[in-house]
């Protein structure tokens, strides 16, 4: 079984996109964004993916600086490289120029020791299919807190 530890987590992306795909990625990290990332220190919010010079790079990911190593910490938002192989590289590409696609982040985690993004193959929602999204979203509340209610009767 492989050991999965998740730091964090893009909750606004299923909000905010259609989820078409995902993929798991490595994540290429300097010394004390390792030891901040473990102590779970870091912020997906607004981070995106791009495809530059035929590599993909994750852009405005967070990781706040390591405080015992401080000679040695980095921009905390810097350009990271994600570590995918050729023909997931040109899957992405094709994907992510098709017109309202984007690569996004959902979420960073460590998987036996290694750090990992998963990165989706997103479409943009517009503002009635979020709105629909919200009222699915509260329609299954108000099922499952009936259900609960008529549970509770029975016993």
């Amino acid at each position: 079984m492989s050991n999965i530890k998740i730091i964090c987590q893009n909750k606004r992306a299923r909000h905010e996109y259609f989820i078409e795909d995902s993929i798991e990625c490595g994540l290429m990290l300097r010394g004390p964004e390792v030891k901040s990332l473990r102590d779970g220190k870091a912020n997906l919010t607004d981070s995106y993916a791009s495809v530059e010079r035929n590599e993909v790079w994750l852009n405005n990911f967070h990781i706040n600086p390591y405080s015992p190593a401080q000679q040695y910490n980095l921009n905390p938002t810097r350009q990271r490289k994600l570590l995918l192989n050729r023909r997931e590289i040109n899957k992405l590409i094709g994907r992510a120029q098709e017109k309202g696609y984007t690569l996004v982040p959902l979420k960073v985690y460590f998987k036996n020791g290694i750090a990992k993004v998963e990165l989706s193959i997103a479409k943009a929602k517009k503002l009635h299919d979020k709105r629909a999204s919200i009222k699915k979203r509260e329609a299954n509340r108000e099922i499952e807190k009936a259900m609960k209610k008529g549970r509770g009767q029975d016993n």
